[in-house]
């Protein structure tokens, strides 16, 4: 019983603490890092300013918390395509496919990202956040290339994961910030085709993939 009490107060302390997190993304959504102060937080998630100070030592830790949750659930909406393709090159597809639509595209998101990103160079905290996060989706990207054959070593898949990243990332900023300038999946397409010339493959767009039947 005492240890179903203590994952229930661990639980619920957890729900506390994304709950402000959350309540600070919207207010920088909204109106920029500015105006999400710590009364705002407080009020926006309904509660007191004292309980922020529980859970963050400073509106600059929450801060950071915010930005890593941010990333972390763009990674997550990017990789949760995976599951659904079974063989290494429609993986890859599906991933870069993903990340060039919503909810991974999206304008509110992009506008959240440009909000955090000119503070890492100005704080090494966030700095450290932003390479945590940024590495870990090149991981899981480089992860992806390496099931492919003729990649290379090690070396090599790195050196492709960095470019194929590059181009993702472009193409998200481009699709984030000017949505009506695409046709629909017109950024996609482009994505698998550069993406596939770095490689040097055909990554057919996922709706061209024959899905695995059990």
């Amino acid at each position: 019983m005492a240890e179903e009490r203590r994952k229930f107060r661990r639980e619920g302390e957890e729900r506390r603490r994304d709950a402000l997190i959350s309540a600070a993304l919207e207010l920088i959504a909204e109106g920029g890092p500015g105006v999400a102060t710590v009364r705002a937080i407080a009020d926006r998630a309904g509660v007191t300013p004292g309980l922020i100070r529980h859970y963050f030592s400073s509106k600059e830790e929450l801060t950071r918390e915010a930005y890593r949750a941010l990333m972390e659930r763009m990674s997550s909406d990017n990789a949760a395509v995976l599951d659904r393709a079974a063989d290494p090159r429609a993986r890859l597809a599906a991933f870069v496919a993903a990340a060039l639509r919503p909810p991974v595209m999206d304008a509110a998101r992009m506008g959240l990202w440009a909000g955090f990103i000119h503070q890492v160079r100005r704080d090494a905290a966030m700095a450290a956040v932003h390479a945590e996060t940024y590495l870990a989706y090149r991981d899981r990207l480089q992860a992806l290339i390496a099931a492919l054959p003729g990649t290379g070593d090690a070396a090599r898949q790195r050196a492709l994961a960095i470019a194929c990243n590059g181009v993702i990332d472009g193409l998200w900023l481009e699709g984030s910030a000017l949505p009506e300038a695409f046709a629909a999946g017109e950024l996609e397409r482009i994505g698998l085709d550069a993406v596939g010339a770095i490689l040097g493959l055909d990554l057919p767009a996922p709706s061209e993939q024959t899905e695995d039947r059990p």
